[in-house]
């Protein structure tokens, strides 16, 4: 696999800023919790883009998700003119699942981290 070039970190960066701000907007009220925009991935193409949410809360991160993907296209819109680009990505919400692992690696670690002495 090919690394991204600086055009592609560049893009990605900005629509992360963008669509961050843009989130707050159109899921207040929606949901209890805080929706995160941790990472986004462009193609070379510039044409498409994942973007990774993490979810802190009590919602259904699932349903986050579902509710994201049912307004991309107003997101998308929103998107088109708060960031000026000569292609204006096709977005792909999904969850990020570093959260996950940071959990899970916190509960493996949990009965050792009682097991440990203080230092003296």
């Amino acid at each position: 696999m090919k690394d991204e070039s600086r055009r592609q970190k560049r893009i990605s960066s900005l629509l992360q800023e963008a669509l961050s701000r843009i989130l707050i907007d159109e899921l207040r009220g929606v949901t209890g919790g805080l929706v995160t925009v941790t990472r986004v991935d462009v193609p070379a193409d510039l044409k498409s883009a994942r973007v990774y949410v993490s979810v802190y809360g009590p919602d259904d991160s699932a349903g986050v998700v579902t509710r994201l993907e049912q307004r991309a296209g107003t997101i998308r819109r929103i998107l088109a003119s708060s960031a000026k680009l000569k292609y204006n990505p096709q977005l792909f919400f999904a969850l990020d699942p570093s959260a996950e692992l940071n959990d899970r690696i916190e509960r493996i670690l949990e009965p050792s981290k009682k097991n440990e002495r203080p230092a003296p």
